[in-house]
């Protein structure tokens, strides 16, 4: 069996807010860690029946970055959801969802410009 290990890096501020983020993982061909604004990842708890979560941002991550993310991470998780399950049509649904959320976020952003 071959381990793999992936390393996270956060540097804090004096309140604990994120000001860095980097990552590195041992497959990688990536020589340096990569530096990210954000990070979600997710851990499945079979026993409990539930999603653990870790979900940070730095401080410096615009409000537009973090709608660019959370579109391309749905489109990611439907992409996912559909090789694991072979539920095409749900899949869709979830990337219909995902261009609808990104539409509304536009929309604001261009309503709140004027």
């Amino acid at each position: 069996m071959v381990k793999s290990t992936i390393t996270i890096d956060i540097l804090l501020d004096p309140n604990k807010v994120p000001e860095n983020i980097s990552w590195q993982a041992s497959d990688s061909s990536a020589e340096m860690a990569q530096k990210a604004k954000a990070m979600c990842v997710a851990f499945w708890d079979a026993e409990d029946k539930s999603a653990l979560r870790i979900d940070l941002w730095t401080k410096d991550m615009m409000v537009d970055e973090m709608a660019d993310f959370y579109y391309q991470m749905l489109m990611s998780m439907a992409d996912t959801f559909k090789r694991a399950t072979k539920y095409d049509d749900m899949s869709e649904d979830m990337k219909a969802f995902a261009k609808t959320f990104f539409d509304k976020f536009r929309a604001k952003q261009l309503k709140e410009q004027q």
